[in-house]
Parts: C-alpha cells; sequence; structure tokens
C-alpha cells in the first residue's frame, strides 16, 4: 500500500501540499487529476525520491519495485527491443553471467532465478509491449537514433512498461501518443496486476483505464471510487450539500449575532449573550468548495455560410519529396456541416491531409476543387513553439483587430480566458494550456467555414477539454479534428476516416467498433478493459451518451441557423435604413434645396420620419431575433 501522510512541499515560495494524506490499496487503478498547475507531476517525483518534501512522509512495501517514465527518450544505436530488454538488469546481469559460470550449484542457481521470472519469454514479451505501442516487427530492430523524439517516448513507456513494477507511475502518457496507441495503453491498464497512479487529462482513459480517481485540490488530495464520470457526480454533489450546510450554518451565525447585539447590554439577558458568544467562537466555518469554472472556447461561426460541398478532390496525391507521395488516389468529399476525424497511427499522414485542406501543402497529381473564398481555421500542436515568446496575448489581439479601441480587443481576449493581468502577460510565461486557447482564438478569429483542429488537447485539463467540446458543438461549420482523445472524437464528429498505407479510406462503424478492430490488429485483450468499462459506466455506456450529445448538438445547430440569418437579415435591413436616412439628411441640410424645391423638401422629410419609424421598428425585430439565438445558443451550450 501507498502511505502519504501529512505532505507538506512548497515550491518557489508556494505553498503545493499543505498536510495532505491518503492510501492507495495494492492493486489500484488510480487518475491523478487537478487543475494545471496544481502539482500532479510534483507529486509523481516526490513518490518517485526526485524530490523530497519538507514535511510529512511517503512510504510503500520495501520490497516493491516502483516504475517512472524518464522524462529523456532513449537514443544511440541499440535497437529497440535490445534497449526495452536491456532494462531489466537483473534478466541481463544474469544471462551474461550465465555464459561465463562454472559453479554447477550457481548454473543451477540461476537458472531457477531466470525460470521464475520467465526470462526466456521476455523478448516475446516486449515484442508485444512494443507493437501495442504502434512498431511494426521491422521498426522493433532499427535502432533508437532512427526515430523522432515522441516515438522514442513510447520505447521508454513500453521499458518500464515490460519491468511490471509493483508501483507503476505515469505522468501524462498519451501525449506522445496516437488514438491508436492510447486505446490499447487503456486496455493494458486496465489488466495490469499491480498498482498504478496515472496523471492524464483524457476523460475516456480515466473512465475506462482507472477504478480510482485521486483528487488534487486546495493543497489536499481525495480519493474517489469510480471513474472520472462517477468523480464528477460524486464532488458535484458532494458540493452540493457542502454550500447547503454553509448556508445552514451562515443562517444559525446571523441569527446568534442578533441575539448577542440586541441583548448584550440587558442584565437579565447578559449571561445568555454571553453563552451564545462562546458558541459563535467554537463553530468552525464552513468552506464553500465551488472549484472556479474554466473560460469558455468560443468559434466564431462562419461570416457567410457556403454551398456544400466545401471542397472536393479526385484522384489526388499529395506529398513533400517530388514522385514520392505520402497520400495518393484521394477521393473525398467536405461538405459545410461536416463533422469528421482524422484516425490512423502516427506516421500515416493524417497532419498531411491536413495541410492539404487547409491549403499549406499543395497537390502533386490529380484534382481538388474548393468553393470560392473558402476561409479555413487551422490549429496545429508545432505552432506553440512558432509563438514569439516576447508577444503577449494583448499583442496578438491588436494585430488581428487594429482598428478596433482597447476596450474592444480586451472583450475579445477575456471573452477567451485572457483577463487583465493573462492579456498582458508574454508567451513564454504562458502555460501551454494558455498557448492552445491563444492559437484556438487566433485558428478561428476569421469566421472559418472549415476548422482543422490538429491535436488540440494536448495542454488542456479536463474541464479546458469539455470546453472545446462544447465550443465545437455550437460552431456552425465543418470541422476536422486529429486527436488521441477518443471522448472529444466521440462528442462533436460522426464521420471517421481512416489514413492508412497511403490513402484514406471512410470508417462505416463507431469508435467502439474501431478500437476493437485496433486492438484485434495488435493482439490485446479487451476482457478485463470491457469489465472496467462496464464498472465505471465506461466506452460502451459513454458512447452512446456521446451520440445522443452529437445528435442533441446536431439539432440544436439546425434550430440556430434560421435565428441567425433572420437577425443576419434584420441587421442588414437597419444597416440599409440608416444609409438612406443619412443620405436625406444630408440633402436637408443644403439650405438651398428649400429655396429651389421646396416640394422635395417637404417629400424628403415625410419619408425621413417614415424610415426614423421603420428604423425603430426594424430595430426592435432585430434585438428580439438577436435575443432569441443567442438563447438558443446557450441552451446549446448549457446541454452540451
Amino acid at each position: 500500500m501507498l502511505h502519504i501522510n501529512d505532505l507538506t512541499y512548497r515550491i518557489e515560495g508556494r505553498t503545493l501540499f499543505e498536510k495532505a494524506t491518503v492510501g492507495i490499496p495494492e492493486g489500484h487503478k488510480v487518475g491523478l487529476v487537478g487543475r494545471n498547475g496544481t502539482g500532479k507531476t510534483t507529486l509523481l517525483k516526490l513518490i518517485a525520491g526526485q524530490l523530497h518534501p519538507d514535511d510529512g512522509s511517503i512510504s510503500w512495501p520495501k520490497r516493491a519495485r516502483l516504475g517512472y517514465v524518464a522524462q529523456e527518450a532513449p537514443g544511440g544505436p541499440d535497437s529497440l527491443i535490445d534497449w526495452v530488454l536491456a532494462t531489466d538488469t537483473e534478466r541481463a546481469g544474469l544471462l551474461a553471467e550465465a555464459e561465463t559460470a562454472t559453479d554447477p550449484n550457481r548454473i543451477a542457481d540461476i537458472q531457477i532465478r531466470l525460470a521464475d521470472m520467465r526470462a526466456h519469454a521476455a523478448p516475446a514479451r516486449a515484442a508485444r509491449l512494443l507493437a501495442g505501442l504502434g512498431f511494426t516487427a521491422a521498426a522493433q530492430a532499427r535502432p533508437c537514433s532512427d526515430f523522432s523524439g515522441g516515438w522514442r517516448m513510447r520505447v521508454a513507456l513500453a521499458s518500464v512498461l515490460f519491468l511490471e513494477p509493483e508501483f507503476l507511475l505515469l505522468d501524462e502518457p498519451t501525449n506522445y501518443l496516437d488514438l491508436e496507441g492510447t486505446l490499447w495503453l487503456q486496455s493494458y491498464l486496465a489488466s495490469y496486476p499491480h498498482t498504478v497512479l496515472i496523471v492524464s487529462h483524457d476523460r475516456d482513459l480515466l473512465n475506462a483505464g482507472v477504478g480510482h480517481i485521486l483528487h488534487l485540490d486546495q493543497r489536499r488530495l481525495t480519493l474517489y471510487a469510480g471513474g472520472y464520470d462517477t468523480f464528477e457526480d460524486t464532488r458535484r454533489e458532494r458540493q452540493r450539500l457542502q454550500l447547503k450546510l454553509k448556508k445552514k450554518q451562515d443562517d444559525e451565525r446571523r441569527r446568534i449575532e442578533a441575539f448577542v447585539n440586541r441583548f448584550r447590554a440587558q442584565a437579565n439577558k447578559a449571561a445568555q449573550a454571553q453563552s451564545r458568544i462562546k458558541v459563535l467562537e467554537k463553530m468552525q466555518p464552513i468552506a464553500a468548495d465551488v472549484e472556479t469554472g474554466v473560460a469558455d472556447i468560443k468559434f466564431p461561426d462562419p461570416v457567410k455560410q457556403i454551398a456544400s460541398p466545401l471542397l472536393r478532390m479526385e484522384h489526388a496525391a499529395v506529398g513533400y519529396a517530388a514522385d514520392q507521395p505520402i497520400l495518393a488516389d484521394l477521393n473525398l468529399r467536405i461538405d459545410n456541416d461536416d463533422r469528421i476525424a482524422l484516425l490512423g497511427q502516427n506516421g500515416n499522414g493524417k497532419s498531411t491531409l491536413a495541410k492539404l485542406i487547409s491549403g499549406r501543402l499543395g497537390l502533386q497529381h490529380g484534382s481538388l476543387f474548393g468553393a470560392k473564398k473558402i476561409k479555413v481555421g487551422y490549429f496545429a500542436q508545432h505552432q506553440l513553439d512558432e509563438l514569439d515568446p516576447r508577444e503577449t496575448p494583448y499583442d496578438v489581439i491588436e494585430r488581428l483587430m487594429p482598428d478596433a479601441t482597447e476596450a474592444a480587443r480586451r472583450a475579445r481576449l477575456g471573452a477567451h480566458g485572457f483577463g487583465v493581468e493573462k492579456a498582458d502577460t508574454k508567451s513564454e510565461r504562458l502555460s501551454g494550456g494558455e498557448k492552445a486557447r491563444l492559437l484556438l482564438m487566433i485558428a478561428a478569429f476569421d469566421g472559418p467555414n472549415l476548422l482543422i483542429l490538429d491535436e488540440p488537447t494536448n495542454h488542456l485539463d479536463v474541464d479546458s477539454r469539455q470546453a472545446l467540446v462544447r465550443g465545437l458543438n455550437e460552431f456552425d461549420g465543418a470541422v476536422i479534428i486529429i486527436s488521441h482523445d477518443r471522448h472529444l472524437i466521440e462528442a462533436t464528429v460522426d464521420r471517421l476516416w481512416v489514413v492508412r498505407a497511403g490513402g484514406v479510406t471512410v470508417f462505416d462503424g463507431s469508435m467502439d467498433d474501431y478500437r476493437r478492430t485496433l486492438l484485434e490488429d495488435r493482439g490485446g485483450s479487451q476482457k478485463d478493459g470491457a469489465k472496467t468499462a462496464a464498472r465505471n459506466g465506461g466506452p460502451e455506456t459513454a458512447g452512446l451518451d456521446r451520440a445522443e450529445e452529437r445528435r442533441l448538438a446536431a439539432e440544436a445547430r439546425s434550430k440556430r441557423a434560421p435565428l441567425k440569418k433572420e437577425a443576419e437579415r434584420l441587421e442588414a435591413k437597419v444597416a440599409r435604413i440608416a444609409d438612406h436616412i443619412g443620405k436625406l439628411d444630408a440633402a436637408l441640410a443644403k439650405p438651398e434645396l428649400y429655396e429651389t424645391a421646396p416640394d422635395k423638401a417637404q417629400t424628403y422629410a415625410a419619408e425621413r420620419g417614415r424610415l426614423a419609424r421603420l428604423k425603430d421598428e426594424t430595430e426592435e425585430a432585430w434585438l428580439d431575433a438577436l435575443e432569441a439565438y443567442e438563447t438558443a445558443s446557450g441552451d446549446a451550450g448549457s446541454a452540451a
């Protein structure tokens, strides 16, 4: 059992943990959650012994092994399979000794120990782990130095899983996995035989891959039974009861204080007043345990709706080197209400397809037909590193809104979660989540017809990811998503395209069907994962909820469309009337009109009066239409 007792830890004058206490029983799969910056990674480092607490203690059984993924990816000439096998130093040492040992008793001891630890089955087990994380048999034989940092981090993860430590610590492992790797890891963890503590913002993983949630909030740790959805429900109910108790206590406090203030000076009531003062002194205040909500993520609707199709490809090919296409024979169509997820292993061409659709990469062969004046918003993770570290969010919005007032710019930033302080903070000091929000705002600033998001969730916490779900479901344009976050995909898209083997095919099944197909291909077992999912209300049940969520969001968009159209029509009418009134005012302001054409002046004046009344009526109708549209949008946001 892992014991954390009265843990206190401070960093740079800020207290992250204050007398935090929790016990995690052996064999529990626990998801560690909390807002960004609360200290989740710090807690893993404290448990791993990389940091030391200011006070309190952390302990676990002496003989138990602890596994923590290294922050640096493996490199060098060793093959992937050899690197993973070498992490088991005891096995490697025994095998080396077996080659040179001459003492019969020692040889026997070595062979017995090798048999006990299943040493001869280790290469097959290591190969299965690497395959599950996306490495083919050929790739496993290549040196680590051949792979990028993200792929090498998968090797580091495979090395820790290969050791099967009694305490497995994982810090956002899905950040360097694709959706396929994430689904495999979810299934693997569900059947892992030892204790797991995982930091993750992946809601689906926290529902199906773990059985408990450890919540870090206000420098304390609280353990909840069940997956993330159960945790949310339980915490919300606890907050409701706590607020109810606080209100009851506040009412009682006010009643006692009123009695004391009224009767303190009266001799015959002084004793009673004094008694109530003691009651007040003993009354422990109940804190309002309400977590601060995250800012919404909003995407402006397309400035102008464009008829379908937005884009159409015929026998298209795209790549980076001449006559070496990454994807070929593409015959695809994107309509103005499409919600598409691009699935497929990293390196198969998902981002390449996104760049082609967004216009960042040209065709090598074939045809691409696009609607005129189509606007495409594009977000990709690599853009975080391209932000000017010296620029602030206000500098960015000033460039995007050169003619606006400072108040208008700051209001736009505030709507995206950048208050006064954050708006003037240089990018180099913004968190990853804040940079992602800034880039999402930039991508959709001009009201695109098509929004392409390439891994938008890597730096967003669970609540911000849910805000992204709501924002996408309220957006009236088309959406294409590349993500390893299954919850985001299931809650926002209704079409699945698989990018594989140099082409793109439409997948007709659901995400559950895709998961089953994937695990069968990678040799994973779903039995235990399915049990955990069922116990936590996991993917099978959640898939139905998310399908309903998508249906409701689509219906809401359909209902909002005519309301928005009517509001825009009336707004344009008001503008036309105002323009006409302005021309009449200019004519009536000329003194010669009354001298040369008094009848015309009288007609102009009468017409101006009629238009002024019509303008008032139209403005009132416009405001009513706008209110109806905004109410419908608010209801849709609440439903999501």
